[in-house]
């Protein structure tokens, strides 16, 4: 696979959008001035969330070439919007794309820097993905420590979805993302297959955007404090199935010691909805329910998915 240099206008930014609040039209123009061009997956969103995307389609400049839209009539799901948005970036002369969720907020500097990284690391044609460090919006204490110099870098074992630079022509040797996951562990799958197939994932030490996981709260626990992400029921539901998904795929657990593994993985954000957390019964629930049909194989958009 040959390395050709790029530079960020050959870049194309793909976000994939579900009910998106006002302030993504804001957002939108600070990623679409650093890359050549803008593609938006929308997963059903509302009408008002619709009208504001079409008048981004229409507008004749964004400090790049305008937004393509892809209108789904159902959620696909997170990773089935991925894929299409590579799809469309391809068809449209890109060799590369840099991912978005709705709600992040990059950097002026993050596509340049993520492409300088990648130039810089000893093979970049075994680069599958160049993560982009984070400051996570509700904890601020949690950011990656800024070392000297912007190139700096690390292997991880798997780099989030958002601020993430892909190579299209690697990302076919790798695969697409697995649609019947939906959402959640997406990007983990997706790069753990990468680095079984010899590629390399790497992510700045820099910090390029600010990112939300969840709404997360601080809580005090006698002398502890304990964090929890409040994410909703769905969340839940798809974090508990997926995860037991890939320990079964893994190989590591054998004679079914994989579903243990699993439900044990349950217990710790158990603990944190039973103790801090509103939607007590309807997490739970979807945390057994979530596991149970990961143990029998049922992936898919499940319970809570085309809404």
């Amino acid at each position: 696979m040959s390395v050709v240099a790029h530079s960020p206008a050959s870049v194309c930014a793909v976000f994939v959008t579900y009910h998106p609040d006002a302030r993504f039209a804001d957002r939108l123009p600070g990623i679409a001035a650093q890359v050549g061009g803008v593609v938006v997956v929308d997963n059903d969103s509302d009408a008002g969330s619709l009208e504001m995307l079409a008048r981004l389609e229409a507008a004749p400049t964004l400090g790049a070439p305008r937004v393509n839209l892809v209108r789904n009539a159902t959620n696909l799901g997170l990773a089935q919007a991925l894929n299409l948005g590579i799809e469309r970036a391809q068809a449209l002369g890109f060799r590369s794309v840099v991912l978005f969720d709705q709600d992040s907020q990059a950097d002026e500097d993050l596509v340049s820097t993520l492409l300088a990284v990648r130039a810089a690391t000893p093979d970049p044609a075994r680069v599958a993905v160049v993560g982009a460090g984070y400051r996570e919006r509700h904890r601020p204490e949690r950011a990656p420590v800024k070392l000297p110099g912007d190139l700096r870098w690390e292997e991880v074992p798997w780099a989030i979805t958002s601020g993430s630079l892909l190579w299209i022509a690697t990302h076919a040797a790798v695969g697409p993302f697995r649609a019947d996951f939906f959402i959640d562990y997406v990007d983990t799958e997706y790069c753990l297959r990468a680095r079984d197939l010899g590629f390399s994932v790497i992510r700045t030490r820099k910090p390029l955007m600010t990112h939300a996981i969840g709404a997360p709260s601080r809580h005090r626990f006698l002398w502890m404090k304990k964090w929890t992400s409040n994410h909703a029921p769905a969340r839940r539901y798809y974090v508990a199935r997926n995860q037991t998904v890939m320990l079964r795929e893994s190989g590591r657990y054998p004679l079914g010691t994989w579903a243990i593994a699993g439900l044990l993985a349950c217990i710790t954000p158990a603990k944190r909805i039973l103790f801090y957390e509103a939607r007590k019964a309807e997490k739970l629930s979807a945390l057994r329910r979530g596991w149970w049909d990961g143990v029998r194989g049922r992936l898919g958009a499940g319970p809570y998915g085309r809404r």
